[in-house]
């Protein structure tokens, strides 16, 4: 075999990168794999548009069934974007026997499991690290690099739009508004910004790493997720006063045999790693039994981060073509899908209300959380704007889910406290 031909899907950012990148590091590659590597086919929505990359024009197809169907292509490199569409045609190329590289973790994450469960019965590969965190190797080091540990808990920051939004806001005091649309100017975010602010594009990769560290299969609606819209600058003032950054954290967590995944606002310590991770980089941070802690740390989108992923996934699957051991990568989950109850989910917790400023107020406040057997490790009182009111701004000591409900609940029917203000998990502390 001195050539592996291969099929792409999309002429995009990332498409555009994979093409440089093959073109680019043509002889490298050779030299690693010991065979050169073609696309002789792209599939595109129109063939006519202009490209930001010199391309044979006879690669150009809107047709799938020309990938999908042509006997030489032995692999699909798929990076179009999309769901059902994009699903059906990479069922129909696995059942033609050919592998996948993919950069879709929407796709990966609804379909992923049935999808990885199809290509072993067809003897395929279906890698997807790209998908995740874009330039981060961080699916390759949980499958392969720290497989033989156990991983208790992952947290990151692996959506670089809220991490933009959320470094500009702490930064630079700038409003949540004026800061997304500066974000869209220079295409940090999207026209629609929805998956990115309301967390849902960081609860896909979330639940996929999940997947892969706890040996379990967890869906998308297992995981908690709220966004950053409600984020404002008294929050972020609060918190910094307090000794605390804020960021949109995924946090997946496992305690026996039983998982947790959330993505939401989380107060970090101001020295934590992933607190330094600014602007609209990524970065991972994984904690094992064995291991310890290690952090991973990169890029998590881009024309070229994320299209030397794609390629170094091409290239595991044309190793494994040429060693005879394809469809060998997928492993059955080893654990049974179990999730915590609310009364095993321990964190600590930033509280902020607005309360009456009148004697006793206080004591009723903290006699409800005595009640629930909830201590605090940091308490302001603070007079607040409109006479007659004030604000109280706690972090409790660990508690579990079910406390915090219950305690929120209570103090909904007192009358002193006018409303709950915010609300947000602490994390990163010993």
């Amino acid at each position: 075999m001195d050539t592996v031909k291969i099929g792409l899907c999309g002429l995009g950012t990332v498409g555009t990168g994979v093409v440089k990148v093959l073109k680019d590091h043509k002889a490298r590659i050779r030299h690693m794999l010991g065979c050169n590597v073609e696309i002789v086919k792209v599939l595109v929505n129109n063939v006519d548009k202009p490209r930001d990359v010199v391309i044979d024009m006879n690669w150009l197809t809107a047709d799938p069934d020309e990938l999908v169907n042509d006997e030489e292509i032995e692999v699909i490199v798929e990076v179009m974007g999309g769901i059902e569409g994009t699903n059906q045609l990479l069922e129909r190329a696995l059942k033609n026997k050919k592998h996948i590289v993919t950069a879709n973790k929407d796709l990966m994450a609804l379909y992923g499991q049935k999808l990885l469960r199809l290509a072993k019965e067809n003897h395929c590969d279906i890698l997807y690290d790209a998908s995740i965190a874009g330039g981060i190797p961080i699916v390759r080091t949980l499958a392969d690099g720290l497989a033989s540990d156990h991983i208790e808990k992952i947290m990151g920051i692996v959506n670089g739009t809220t991490n933009y939004i959320m470094t500009k806001m702490t930064q630079e005091g700038l409003a949540f508004d004026d800061v997304l649309k500066e974000a869209q100017r220079l295409g940090f975010a999207e026209a629609d910004p929805s998956a990115d602010v309301d967390g849902l594009d960081a609860a896909r990769k979330m639940v996929l790493l999940a997947n892969l560290a706890f040996k379990m299969e967890l869906n998308l609606d297992d995981v908690t997720v709220k966004g950053i819209r409600q984020v404002n600058q008294e929050d972020i003032n609060f918190a910094k006063s307090l000794g605390y950054i804020i960021k949109l954290i995924g946090i997946a967590s496992i305690n026996d045999y039983k998982a947790e995944v959330t993505v939401e606002p989380i107060l970090l310590p101001k020295d934590h790693p992933l607190s330094l991770v600014n602007n609209e980089f990524n970065a991972v941070f994984v904690h094992g039994e064995a291991v310890g802690e290690t952090m991973f740390y990169g890029p998590g989108a881009g024309s070229l981060p994320t299209a030397t992923a794609v390629v170094s996934d091409l290239m595991e699957v044309i190793r494994n073509i040429r060693l005879g051991i394809s469809g060998h990568s997928y492993i059955s989950p080893q654990f049974e899908r179990k999730l915590k109850v609310d009364a095993e989910k321990f964190s600590r917790h930033f509280i902020r209300l607005a309360v009456e400023d009148q004697a006793g107020a206080f004591q009723e406040i903290t006699n409800v959380f005595s009640d629930h057997d909830v201590s605090f490790a940091k308490i302001l009182q603070l007079p607040a704007e409109k006479k007659g009111r004030a604000e109280i701004v706690m972090i409790t000591h660990q508690i579990s889910q079910e406390q915090l409900l219950k305690s929120l609940q209570a103090l909904k029917d007192l009358t002193v406290v006018e409303r709950l203000i915010s609300h947000y998990r602490v994390d990163g502390e010993e």
